[in-house]
């Protein structure tokens, strides 16, 4: 019978992963390079597109993470529009399975869309191209997706009332 052969860390217990280098996984959002909103055709409301970078060498990395964490920022945010109304549950939650159920490989790039998931109008496309370049496109949400950016580069909303 042969044993699986493993390495020691220096605390004594067995490791199976390569370590990482260091800053091998950080995240960094590091520009807006380009917003754009126009009044949707109907004119009650906007089209945003947004056009971000992120470093190349985290594109790898992180591709997936930004995306599913602006669906689930897409998805909180959306409420009911008409018929959908009878779909939508307030306590509802984002799931891996909704984002990979909205993605595809396209054109070499990573590409979501989404437009109503179980009641909430989502309408939100993301694109990120193995040059770190993202492309944020969202219809009837208003200006949300510069909200999303800033609430990813940490930036608060609510302040202590005193």
């Amino acid at each position: 019978m042969r044993r699986k052969k493993t390495t020691a860390r220096s605390d004594g217990r067995p490791t199976s992963q390569p370590k990482p280098r260091p800053g091998a996984c950080r995240f960094s959002l590091s520009c807006i390079r380009d917003a754009k909103g126009e009044p949707t055709a109907a004119g009650d409301d906007s089209h945003v597109r947004l056009t971000l970078q992120m470093p190349e060498d985290d594109v790898e990395c992180f591709a997936f993470a930004l995306v599913y964490v602006l669906g689930l920022l897409s998805f909180h945010d959306g409420r009911p529009r008409g018929y959908s109304g009878r779909f939508f549950e307030d306590d509802d939650e984002w799931r891996a399975d909704d984002m990979l159920r909205h993605m595809e490989f396209r054109r070499g790039c990573l590409h979501f869309y989404a437009d109503y998931v179980r009641g909430r109008c989502v309408k939100t496309t993301v694109e990120v191209t193995s040059h770190g370049i993202v492309t944020v496109e969202t219809v009837n949400r208003g200006e949300a997706a510069l909200r999303w950016v800033d609430k990813l580069k940490g930036k608060n909303f609510l302040r202590a009332v005193e």
